[in-house]
């Protein structure tokens, strides 16, 4: 396994992202990866753990971190190994499902996380809701937004198709291109720049390549049953749940209606529509959303 780490003046002077990093160890102790993550707030507070999708990293939330943290939350957003601050892996075959799990499992645990409030995006949720159904005691609340737990027992969409065969054609892998692309408002020049920083260049996005093909189609996925493992637990989970999906979204259009059906806890929940949103919507209706989580948290203490 070769890890590679993004050189740190690539992050140098990113627009609205004077944090803190701090980083924590997961992996195997033979080699062990340096996983980087923002902890702004009281350490005392309650926990806001936001997970990011692909191929973003923590700059996504930038402008939600600051409302957690002035409402008295803890905000916690760790860069998936892979991408933003975090190692990355040259061998593409190293990333799996599972190991993202695994990975995030282990952040969870080194923190030792409690009363988490869950917020999370594309494969934040994908991942996060698997580490919440393994982990239940942690978790105090969700508030999803623009994902899924597929399990592979139903078709994907034909969005989600092109956008797979694209990652895995296109020559050069644009991220800060595929972040503007999902977003309905203009990022600016230096924004854009933020989404590339963490790839110097190819050699470091096999992660961001990897991802749309472990996304489970097929009923005999290595990740389909755990994540109807998953499943069996959400639908048994009274905790609180609050959808919060855009209105511009054709890749997770109706998933919300899933969740909202399914799972218990987010019965009675005043789950929202947000207007002007694309997939990456943290870009368009953030502070939307983070006051929407807020709401939940205060409304329901553990």
């Amino acid at each position: 396994m070769t890890i590679l780490q993004t050189p740190a003046d690539r992050f140098l002077n990113l627009p609205d992202y004077a944090f803190a990093p701090h980083y924590a160890t997961v992996g195997e102790t033979d080699q062990p990866l340096q996983l980087h993550y923002i902890d702004e707030g009281d350490a005392n507070a309650p926990v806001v753990l936001m997970l990011h999708g692909e191929p973003s990293w923590s700059y996504l939330y930038r402008t939600m971190i600051p409302i957690f943290v002035d409402a008295g939350f803890r905000a916690i957003a760790p860069d998936l190994i892979g991408f933003g601050k975090s190692d990355k892996i040259l061998e593409k075959e190293t990333y799996s499902y599972n190991q993202h799990v695994s990975w995030l499992t282990q952040f969870v645990d080194t923190l030792d996380l409690q009363g988490v409030t869950l917020v999370a995006q594309d494969w934040g949720g994908l991942l996060g809701l698997r580490v919440l159904a393994e982990n239940e005691s942690r978790f105090a609340r969700v508030s999803l937004a623009n994902t899924g737990l597929p399990t592979g027992d139903q078709p994907p969409s034909e969005a989600f198709l092109q956008w797979r065969a694209f990652s895995q054609t296109v020559p050069e892998f644009p991220t800060g291109f595929i972040l503007q692309g999902a977003t309905v408002r203009t990022l600016t020049g230096a924004e854009v720049a933020a989404y590339d920083a963490p790839f110097p260049d190819e050699t470091y996005k096999a992660a961001a390549r990897m991802f749309p093909v472990l996304v489970p189609i097929s009923p005999d996925d290595p990740a389909a049953e755990p994540n109807r493992r998953a499943w069996a637990v959400l639908m048994q989970w009274t905790k609180p749940l609050l959808t919060c999906f855009s209105d511009q979204d054709p890749v997770t259009r109706g998933a919300d209606a899933v969740f909202q059906k399914l799972v218990p806890g987010a019965k009675k929940q005043p789950h929202q529509t947000l207007a002007g949103g694309g997939h990456f919507l943290q870009e368009d209706v953030g502070e939307a959303w983070a006051r929407a989580t807020v709401a939940l948290i205060r409304d329901n203490p553990a």
